[in-house]
């Protein structure tokens, strides 16, 4: 991630345990901040130092004009600021507080859909086209929730089903979309029934890893069982992955 993504004009209220503060982030060298109550309260605009952290990670550093100086890790996946805060007495302050956009950036730094639909078409070509059982731990998290009633919970149950797969089990990703952490992919699996089914497939990803699966299987219609000539599933949509 560059300094490109830094979200200018964003205002969000951060709720810490003891009070809330409102930040307005007006370019990646200044922001302004509101501290209406408590002993904190001060209204300031100051110059800041970003360093871009990956995954939609800032760090955001600054002074105020008292001496007190303040490092924030603001984490937009998570919607979570960590502060570091050392204020003009000498107190020593750490704070991890809930992030709320009350005004969107100019423009949008969320790419959490890009990221989240490459980690799921690998996932689901690793497991099905491949036939990898490895790839279920390095995928899948360790607490993934399964709603398909023919398949036991768990990772470990998803492994062994990997690793028993038939060599005729073979997995065609198709056109995917993608919002905030959930990714659907519409898919062909051929060997997994005795026909080829059209699958979509509704993940949830959590902290960089598949964490809950929905899915809905069709089986394939031949060209002579179907009232017109359009596929349940071209193998060509892959080329208009939105």
């Amino acid at each position: 991630m560059s300094m490109d993504n830094f979200p200018i004009g964003l205002q969000m209220d951060v709720s810490y345990p003891d009070f809330q503060v409102s930040l307005t982030l007006l370019s990646n060298t200044q922001l302004s901040f509101e501290i209406k109550e408590g002993p904190f309260a001060k209204i300031e605009r100051v110059s800041i130092h970003v360093v871009p952290l990956g995954n939609s990670m800032f760090a955001v550093s600054w002074q105020e004009k008292d001496g007190a100086t303040v490092t924030n890790v603001q984490d937009y996946d998570r919607g979570q600021v960590h502060s570091h805060a050392t204020l003009a007495t000498g107190t020593f302050l750490r704070m991890t507080g809930k992030m709320t956009v009350t005004r969107p950036a100019d423009r949008s730094l969320d790419n959490r859909p890009t990221r989240n639909k490459a980690l799921v078409l690998e996932a689901m070509t690793s497991l099905f086209q491949h036939r990898d059982a490895s790839a279920v731990r390095r995928f899948y998290s360790s607490h993934y929730i399964q709603h398909n009633p023919t398949i036991p919970q768990g990772r470990d149950a998803l492994e062994g089903l990997v690793s028993n797969l038939s060599d005729a089990v073979y997995y065609e990703p198709g056109l995917m979309v993608a919002e905030d952490n959930m990714v659907a992919i519409h898919g062909r699996i051929r060997g997994w029934a005795d026909v080829p089914q059209v699958v979509v497939d509704l993940f949830r990803i959590e902290d960089g890893k598949l964490a809950e699966h929905w899915d809905v299987l069709q089986n394939d219609a031949p060209a002579t069982a179907r009232l017109s000539d359009i596929s349940m599933f071209d193998p060509h949509e892959a080329t208009h992955l939105v």
